[in-house]
């Protein structure tokens, strides 16, 4: 008598490098999963966000070898790990995510039997500007991994079209997903007036200092060393307030060196928060002066929050911010024109307070992380009919 495991109709994987991907960009599509009393499950290396999912309802399973780093034994242990994980848990729904998951996880969730297999591309790891030899090795891995995908969600619209130039993957797969925040929690009213006088003087800033933020990994491809050149050069009284915590496995990651010398200039580094929304309502302008992105969060966030955007005139940074409307786009790696388009909102709260009115206007048309939600589900349900896989989730948890 044969003794195969069938796919659990009601087991949906999320594929991560690190638990603080399924907790920070994916909580939303696991919370879905759960809500639709489905089996939400999350694997990723251990960390500490693992306490948080599992109190959800989200079942987290290790992915001991998982790193962030490029190695390819390390890689190779990673994929045969994932291998025993899905034969053991056989989710009839494997969803892959970031660049090394995303790779090795289509091809073996494919392998190992996984009636639906879907990839998320959070933003490819070359663009139309990067070097020859770096998009050949990009694109070509991207084309191969795509083969083994049911579908492939992708964040960014400049994606898609470099996909279908390129003949990255079937244009039938391949749907536009977007990104987005939860509205209800990033808004301009999270904090009273009395309270956002108390968290500025935290900062040591008066009612006449312009607060600048940002909100990133502290590396240098989220463009700080720009950014720390670039407020040197402001004639206004400004301060540059960062949220973000160190990322020592990076290659990039910033020196203790620049942090302390930043530091000595007046820059206030608040590390790692939890409380991002409560942040963001001290601010005044929101910067991302990013190399690469996929379609930024962080600015997403503020838009929400109802802040005037400077960010970089790059893929992802150009869905979220509207020119001369929303915000300003400036050059990658360009602090002098940085430290211009700083200076100018700086100089004109007015324009600050249009800008960011018709942030907050443009996060609630486009950037709801409900839409994402939806979008999500529905891939997942539209797989399971064209291909007569049973998926057993509350229809309820769609939207059209």
């Amino acid at each position: 008598m044969s003794t195969k495991r069938h796919a659990d109709p009601r087991r949906v994987m999320h594929l991560t490098t690190v638990d603080m991907s399924l907790e920070l960009l994916l909580r939303a599509q696991l919370d879905a999963v759960a809500a639709a009393d489905g089996d939400a499950v999350g694997v990723s290396a251990t960390g500490p966000y693992v306490r948080g999912l599992e109190e959800r309802g989200v079942r987290h399973v290790p992915l001991k070898s998982s790193t962030r780093g490029w190695n390819l034994l390390g890689d190779l242990r990673s994929a045969r790990e994932l291998w025993s994980i899905l034969r053991d848990e056989r989710p009839t729904v494997l969803h892959t995510h970031n660049p090394k998951p995303g790779l090795y996880g289509r091809v073996v969730g494919r392998l190992a039997g996984v009636p639906i297999v879907v990839n998320t591309v959070h933003g490819l790891y070359a663009t139309p500007d990067d070097r020859w030899l770096r998009r050949l090795v990009v694109y070509s891995l991207e084309a191969f991994a795509s083969r083994w995908s049911d579908a492939e969600l992708v964040q960014n619209a400049e994606d898609i079209d470099t996909i279908r130039r390129f003949h990255l993957s079937s244009t039938k797969k391949v749907t536009h997903l977007g990104n987005g925040v939860d509205l209800t929690r990033f808004r301009p009213d999270v904090l009273s007036a009395p309270e956002r006088i108390a968290l500025r003087r935290e900062w040591g800033v008066d009612d006449d200092t312009v607060v600048v933020g940002t909100v990133g990994r502290l590396v240098a491809e989220k463009g700080y060393p720009e950014l720390f050149d670039a407020m040197t050069r402001l004639d206004q009284p400004a301060r540059l307030v960062v949220v973000g915590g160190d990322d020592p496995e990076k290659s990039d990651a910033l020196p203790r060196s620049v942090i302390e010398s930043a530091s000595a200039a007046g820059v206030v580094f608040l590390g790692h928060r939890d409380d991002v929304e409560r942040v963001l309502g001290g601010f005044d302008i929101f910067v991302l002066a990013s190399h690469r992105e996929g379609q930024p969060r962080a600015a997403m966030e503020a838009a929400a929050s109802g802040l005037p955007i400077v960010a970089t005139d790059i893929r992802g940074c150009r869905q979220v911010v509207e020119v001369d409307v929303t915000g300003l786009l400036v050059g990658v790696a360009d602090p002098a024109s940085l430290a211009d388009a700083l200076g100018d909102l700086i100089s004109d709260p007015d324009r600050r307070e249009q800008m960011g009115t018709a942030a907050l206007q443009k996060a609630h048309a486009e950037f709801d992380v409900r839409d994402v939600v939806a979008r999500v589900m529905n891939c997942y349900a539209d797989v399971a009919a064209r291909k007569g896989v049973e998926l057993v989730l509350d229809q309820s948890a769609r939207t059209s």
